[in-house]
């Protein structure tokens, strides 16, 4: 299944729930938002500096992503920013492929 580093920015709407119902609560909320599409949380964290929480999360495809992306960036609590992650064993797989390539300008 694939993961994908999830990195969300709070908007003051969303700080004011986070401290009125606390991170665990949170956390169980987005666990049942992900298991809803198919998938699973694998770890969540809250965060100092541009990043208020990361997580990483199994979801069956980007499609699923994508859906759960939108309903939360479109509610304005939270701002998410979603990161592919691609395993060594994946990357191993592309090294094996041709591209035809042509950069701008090259011949």
């Amino acid at each position: 299944m694939p993961k994908y580093m999830v990195h969300g920015t709070y908007a003051e709407e969303g700080l004011k729930g986070l401290l009125k119902d606390g991170g665990s609560k949170r956390r169980k909320v987005v666990e049942q938002l992900i298991k809803g599409m198919g998938g699973k949380l694998e770890v969540m964290y809250f965060a100092f500096g541009e990043d208020d929480v990361l997580m990483i999360v199994d979801l069956p495809s980007s499609v699923d992503c994508t859906a759960c992306a939108l309903m939360v960036n479109a509610s304005g609590a939270v701002k998410l920013r979603t990161t592919v992650l691609i395993t060594p064993e994946e990357v191993d797989e592309a090294t094996k492929k041709t591209v035809d390539y042509r950069p701008p300008g090259g011949r």
